[in-house]
């Protein structure tokens, strides 16, 4: 497979944008064509697996970067004292963590994600923070979120869009449990501009990453799959369409490190 080769045409990035209609593969588990049940299925068992070492494989792996990706997101959003946040995906809790310490004690921060085990490993974390809101964590999934309409003043989902089977559902919840005004922070990897840079990071992606996580996490597939379906999703103007086409406004996105990540902000 040419490393040129790996990132899907517009075409096909067009796909997790659509609502899958229960037909065998319509969804993807990175490359892999799979029904949108076995997607969930697998998605679960994916996250169960690299639970304990999530953490501590996300800053190896990004040389600690994702850090700074995250703070200067979530300082984009906008939040105050007070507000409502939403966490989705939230996983063991970051980006959670770091609105709690904007919103403070008056403020509420949800931790909602599908895996028990994810959550479960970020709670000492949770615990161990100070000086913000207390963070909720809440078992449930993205594409049915369990919050009345209007609930939140912001919703973030950080790395964690991508492993969602009906996207556009998930963010038309998203807008859902939005208050009217209230603004949404989507963090995801994408596709580097400079073509040198694109060779690089696929020699790093598929070259290191694998062997790196084989060795030090257990599991050689579950870091083949992450950088697969970053491959496999859409690039930043064509999921700003998909958010205006569900009832966003004010779409607008930053690049991060030559475009390795992007923050997507809009508004309901």
């Amino acid at each position: 497979m040419r490393l040129f080769r790996l990132w899907w045409h517009a075409d096909r990035r067009r796909r997790p944008l659509e609502e899958p209609s229960g037909r065998e593969g319509e969804a993807y588990f990175g490359f892999e064509p799979v029904s949108p049940a076995e997607k969930t299925a697998r998605m679960i068992r994916h996250f169960d697996a690299v639970a304990p070492v999530y953490d501590a494989m996300n800053t190896l792996l990004s040389f600690g970067i994702h850090h700074a990706w995250k703070r200067q997101a979530v300082r984009m959003l906008g939040l105050r004292p007070g507000m409502r946040v939403l966490d989705v995906c939230g996983g063991t809790g970051d980006l959670a963590l770091l609105a709690a310490r904007r919103v403070g004690p008056a403020g509420r921060v949800l931790l909602y994600d599908i895996n028990p085990r994810m959550i479960a490993a970020g709670l000492p974390k949770l615990r161990a923070a100070t000086g913000g809101a207390a963070v909720r964590p809440v078992v449930g999934n993205a594409e049915e979120i369990a919050c009345r309409e209007g609930a939140f003043d912001a919703v973030m989902v950080g790395f964690g869009i991508r492993n969602v089977t009906r996207m556009r559902r998930a963010f038309a919840e998203m807008h859902r449990v939005l208050r009217p005004g209230g603004r949404l922070l989507c963090l995801e990897f994408s596709r580097p501009r400079w073509a040198w840079f694109r060779f690089l990071y696929d020699l790093y992606s598929f070259r290191v990453m694998p062997v790196l996580g084989e060795r030090i996490a257990g599991s050689r597939q579950a870091y083949t799959h992450l950088p697969e379906s970053i491959r496999t999703f859409p690039l930043p103007g064509e999921l700003a369409r998909l958010l205006r086409a569900v009832g966003f406004r004010d779409v607008a996105w930053r690049p991060f490190t030559n475009g390795i990540a992007v923050a997507h902000l809009a508004a309901r």
